[in-house]
């Protein structure tokens, strides 16, 4: 867990792409998109089913190595709005068992907006904690500090033909936009002008790794140095 400071507070960003705000004991998460693979299914495209499953046992485990006592998820936690009756009997009994167990917030968003969250926790558009704003796409018009989902950050660079991508976070002046968490999900790259106009100017892309937290300026092109350390190369 690497420290990370935005609007006066000290978060640590945790390298699977999640944010833990030690002060308040708070895990945040965004774009979870449970059953996406089942939603898939019903289009006649079959994926393995166990997305799902696979994203609430990675969050189940970083609850329990941060001791979080909240959790707040960054909306688009479900694919679609009917995805919360397609969770397999073992899935939905880990999320209520992990409901259950955490003061847990679920932030809506533009895929489940309609979402009943018959899950356990607490429903919100939106929330406003300690000043910082939590929704799920980043508002330009608002001056307010700022967390949120929705782009799936991240970050790649081509080097000698070889693509090396990673979950990353996107920090602004007053924007921090998270990565996506689910096991089955995609990633736009944080270079992409709809969010770096978002972030403004000066923004960086932020690359969690176990023991640093790489800095790229998502304006310019990055250096081979710190190519090497994403790419997990010490020469």
């Amino acid at each position: 867990m690497v420290p990370l400071s935005f609007a006066g507070e000290i978060f640590q960003a945790l390298a699977p792409g999640a944010l833990f705000w030690p002060r308040r004991r708070a895990l945040i998460v965004a774009d979870l998109h449970f059953e996406k693979a089942s939603w898939f299914a019903g289009l006649g495209q079959f994926l393995p089913p166990y997305d799902s499953l696979a994203t609430l046992a990675d969050l189940e485990a970083l609850a329990v190595v941060t001791d979080a006592r909240e959790l707040w998820c960054l909306g688009d936690s479900f694919h679609d709005d009917a995805g919360a009756r397609r969770l397999s009997g073992e899935a939905a009994a880990l999320l209520a068992r992990m409901t259950a167990g955490l003061d847990w917030y679920w932030i809506s968003g533009n895929h489940d907006a309609g979402q009943d969250m018959a899950l356990g926790g607490t429903l919100l558009v939106e929330a406003v904690i300690d000043g910082l704003v939590l929704r799920h796409e980043a508002d330009p018009s608002d001056p307010r500090p700022e967390l949120s989902g929705h782009f799936h950050p991240k970050f790649s660079v081509t080097v000698r033909g070889r693509r090396v991508a990673r979950r990353c976070f996107v920090a602004g002046a007053n924007k921090l936009i998270l990565p996506a968490f689910g096991a089955l999900t995609g990633g736009l790259d944080a270079r992409h002008a709809a969010i770096s106009r978002l972030a403004g100017p000066g923004a960086e892309a932020l690359v969690p790794l176990a023991d640093r937290l790489l800095r790229f300026a998502i304006a310019e092109r990055p250096s081979r140095r710190n190519f090497d350390k994403l790419n997990g190369s010490s020469g």
